[in-house]
């Protein structure tokens, strides 16, 4: 009788392990305590990436249309050269007043370190009265990037092959007249590098064009005058 009620013993013991092992599977789908924690861990890095990608952009967006606020100001003012000249001689344009306006083109970006990562080039596209040739009378350059002009260096247009004027294929801009009017055509160049490197966008070159005919009337003969100059192109 014993042996028989111990066996019964065991056979109850062993068939509630069952239950209790059948039972645990349920309880875990029914437990919602980490779905919130889970889901957070599965999204949040697609998130980060959006986030940051975006970011990426937006600051890529800003850069450009810093660069092309550079184009645009540098050509601006170099047409107003001698604006302020109240003596009765037609001014020339000098070396000092080159350099200011380049200096200040280059202040306009220092929060983008364009001094070292980005070349400004400024043209006096002229008409020479003699052949009636469009050509670049003058050029003056600052920054550290090691970058040329599309249409070619200082005197470009006079001799050998001609040129029809400065600017994108359909956007052809000419200076008007010989001795008359001259038009001030600036290329701002810039490398970009992104926030996170290569992370999101490789490096990327910006390049800027904008153009502005003299304001006054100018004596363009000399070209440049005076002697010391930090924006020679060399």
């Amino acid at each position: 009788m014993r042996l028989i009620g111990r066996q019964k013993s065991r056979r109850h013991l062993g068939s509630g392990k069952a239950a209790s092992s059948r039972g645990l599977f349920p309880r875990l789908v029914r437990d919602k305590k980490g779905v919130s924690v889970l889901e957070l861990a599965l999204v949040a890095p697609i998130f980060l990436t959006m986030t940051l990608y975006g970011l990426e952009l937006v600051y890529m967006a800003i850069v450009s249309m810093q660069v092309s606020q550079i184009a645009s100001s540098l050509s601006d003012n170099a047409s107003r050269l001698g604006q302020t000249d109240n003596s009765g001689v037609t001014p020339t344009v000098s070396e000092n007043e080159i350099d200011t306006i380049m200096g200040a083109a280059l202040r306009q970006g220092d929060g983008i370190d364009f001094e070292v990562k980005g070349r400004l080039i400024l043209s006096s596209l002229e008409k020479d009265e003699v052949t009636d040739r469009q050509y670049i009378h003058w050029q003056r350059c600052r920054g550290s990037l090691d970058e040329t002009s599309d249409y070619g260096l200082e005197g470009t247009g006079l001799s050998g092959q001609e040129i029809d004027g400065m600017g994108d294929p359909g956007r052809i801009i000419k200076a008007a007249g010989a001795n008359s009017s001259a038009v001030m055509f600036a290329e701002v160049i810039y490398d970009h590098e992104g926030i996170f490197r290569d992370l999101f966008v490789s490096d990327v070159r910006f390049k800027e064009q904008s153009a502005f005919e003299i304001r006054d009337n100018r004596n363009l003969e000399p070209g440049v005058t005076g002697a010391e100059a930090d924006s020679l192109c060399s």
